[in-house]
């Protein structure tokens, strides 16, 4: 199981850092991504990193140099830093995982396992 936490209200420019927290024996083993819901809007792709860290990231193109997707598999977290916040990503903010690297970042709703959301609001 997974959850999202971190999310809030924050001004143009500022900062969150949002914490997918996981259960289970095997977190370390799976691709996490971070996905992005925004208001009258479908699903999109945001960031995902491999099991191993430093394998493969990748990011999409407005989240990148922007964002940054990190994981500690011995304490079953993944994190999403976000600068630069801008009122255009307001969204509700889902982590999910799978064991495909690919799965993750090419199928929207792909993953096997999705976290609950939480909501980022960006303020202009």
């Amino acid at each position: 199981q997974l959850q999202a936490s971190g999310g809030g209200l924050v001004q143009a420019g500022g900062s969150l850092r949002l914490t997918c927290a996981a259960s289970g024996p095997i977190f370390s083993s799976y691709t996490v991504g971070w996905f992005r819901q925004g208001p009258g809007k479908e699903r999109e792709f945001v960031a995902a990193i491999s099991w191993n860290s430093g394998d493969r990231i990748t990011y999409s193109d407005s989240a990148k140099g922007r964002f940054t997707i990190a994981r500690d598999n011995e304490k079953k977290m993944a994190y999403l830093q976000m600068n630069s916040l801008k009122p255009e990503d307001t969204a509700v903010y889902y982590c999910a995982a799978d064991l495909s690297f690919s799965t993750v970042v090419s199928r929207t709703n792909g993953a096997d396992y999705w976290g609950r959301g939480t909501l980022v609001t960006v303020s202009s």
